[in-house]
């Protein structure tokens, strides 16, 4: 009785934790949002023409590409003819050793909808193929080829002239070879630069699924988080400054680890608190902790930061996965106003986002030749729906209300709320806001008037009819005749056992192939399994264009 006590009061105190970090970080995204908006009519100003350039050039192109601020078009169409000009007069070569000079162009380009393998003639994407010339400037050669590359999923040009032919592996590994001791990275020396380290991270980011990556990784925000100091800031050389801040948050990002991660606040600081510490309302952001050096610098990596942040928590791609950007010029790049046709039919709810993939590649050992390994790797991709470990993603398992409904959120790409009227489903949950979400949108009903019954396995049919809504959502025409209905259950030998509330959605589920005709049997009231969910899921978002 006596440890029955102790967990209720730890699982209490766990509860009040989660619950406050939530709050707090809703309250830190209005902040951040005002923040970003004004960050960015001061830079439209400063950097009127942007030139090419590390400083007053691409990073601020791609923090107000990315960042959805009403710029005027002719901004980022006069940036490019400058590019053009640039490059046309170098003969496209940036520099003959500082190979991230290409890398940051790319970057720019990749935000503003412009292709990088032709500038004025100019490929600027073959010079990243000669991997010793890409990391002749040291380790941030290979982290900044391997983050322009990604951000439009280009492939590694062949470089005729190159001694050796660069690829995506050997970028990887000569990043993860120079991991020191300690588990971080630097430019030199043995000792962890958080700078340098968070800079990795957003590099590797996109390969999580390669088991000495992800173990490079943990190792890697092991020692950033012993690093941060009790500002939830960090020191480079001994002082406290803005730039490794961003960068170590910007890895965050970039890794899908909320900004107010428990290993990552000290003294009750996170790395959000501490970067907008540095901001001066109408002036940019300082450079050090001591209130000095405020420079452009500074308020461009701390806005690209922001940006970051801001994207990641409202459900969007990050500042560097710019899968999202429309090829060719946009009146407003990075502002998702408009549905292409690859994201959505015309007539989804403007909420519901397209799911994005951000972790390629991830598979688990158990669902090797599996009937559903194809939509259970793209929903685990996408972090939809996850493994139960690393390795394991047990197929079989059946699933409860609350993580369906969770799940069910998720792959729809909403935006979370609070609000719950169910009296069983407490605030302090980790699924409140997903029930609360998908009660919103009408997703989901109660076993009660009050009550939604969270833990309680769901059935076939069940999910039938949430999924049935969450297809409404987006823009599928769920209208089923009676007929139809008839002729579509009658063709399963238990056809009668199914609930006359779930008849429509079971029929027009598998009219739409969410849900398999091979079967003979329907069993409605049949506890349905993780692989079958995901399936059920796939099929949706296929239908649907979100895929």
């Amino acid at each position: 009785m006596r440890m029955m006590k102790k967990l209720s009061v730890l699982l209490l105190i766990l509860c009040i934790y989660v619950s406050s970090s939530i709050q707090a970080f809703a309250a830190d995204q209005a902040e951040i949002s005002q923040v970003v908006t004004n960050t960015a009519s001061y830079l439209t100003k400063t950097v009127s023409e942007p030139q090419v350039g590390s400083i007053g050039g691409e990073w601020a192109v791609i923090g107000l590409a990315r960042s959805g601020y009403l710029v005027p078009q002719s901004y980022y169409d006069d940036y490019y003819k400058v590019v053009e000009k640039y490059v046309k007069e170098l003969g496209g070569v940036l520099h003959d050793k500082k190979y991230t000079e290409y890398s940051r162009v790319i970057l720019a380009l990749t935000a503003i909808g412009k292709d990088p393998s032709n500038v004025a003639g100019y490929n600027l994407l073959e010079p990243l193929g000669d991997f010793e010339k890409t990391n002749w400037q040291g380790i941030n050669g290979p982290i900044f080829a391997l983050i322009a590359l990604d951000s439009g999923q280009y492939e590694i040009p062949v470089n005729k002239k190159a001694k050796t032919q660069a690829t995506r592996e050997m970028y990887i590994n000569e990043i993860l070879t120079r991991q020191l001791a300690d588990g971080g990275f630097a430019l030199s020396g043995n000792t962890a630069d958080p700078d340098v380290t968070g800079m990795a991270l957003q590099a590797l980011a996109k390969y999580q699924s390669k088991e000495k990556v992800k173990a490079a990784t943990d190792k890697a925000v092991e020692a950033l988080s012993n690093m941060q100091n009790n500002s939830g800031g960090y020191a480079t050389w001994g002082t406290e400054n803005l730039e490794s801040a961003a960068q170590v948050l910007m890895a965050l990002c970039e890794l899908g680890i909320r900004p107010d991660d428990r290993r990552f606040t000290k003294n009750g600081h996170n790395l959000v608190d501490n970067l907008l510490s540095y901001y001066r309302e109408g002036q940019g952001f300082l450079h050090t902790a001591d209130g000095s050096g405020e420079n452009l610098m500074s308020t461009e990596q701390a806005f690209y930061t922001l940006v970051n942040v801001q994207r990641v928590g409202a459900g969007k791609t990050s500042l560097y996965n710019m899968a999202d950007v429309k090829k060719g010029s946009q009146t407003n790049p990075g502002n998702e106003t408009k549905t292409p046709e690859t994201e959505g039919l015309p007539n989804k709810n403007k909420d519901v986002k397209p799911s994005v993939i951000t972790n390629a590649g991830r598979t688990f050992t158990d669902i090797q030749g599996h009937v559903n390994q194809k939509s259970i790797e793209a929903m685990a991709a996408r972090n939809i729906l996850n493994g139960i470990s690393d390795t394991q993603f047990v197929p079989d398992r059946t699933m409860t209300r609350a993580e369906f409904a969770a799940i069910v959120t998720r792959s729809l790409g909403l935006t979370l709320k609070a609000a719950s009227v169910f009296k069983d489903v407490s605030a302090d949950s980790w699924y409140a806001p997903y029930v609360g979400t998908a009660y919103t949108y009408n997703l989901i009903q109660g076993t009660s008037e009050d009550t939604f019954t969270p833990e309680q396995t769901i059935t076939r049919q069940e999910a039938a009819v949430m999924v049935a809504r969450a297809a409404k959502l987006c823009g599928l025409d769920t209208n089923v005749q009676d007929i139809e209905i008839r002729d579509m259950l009658a063709q399963f030998t238990d056809y009668t056992k199914t609930a006359e509330w779930a008849r429509a959605s079971l029929a027009f589920s598998y009219r739409e192939h969410i849900l398999s005709q091979d079967m003979i049997e329907i069993q409605p009231e049949a506890a349905v399994t993780r692989s079958e969910v995901s399936d059920m899921l796939y099929q949706l978002l296929m239908n649907s264009k979100l895929l």
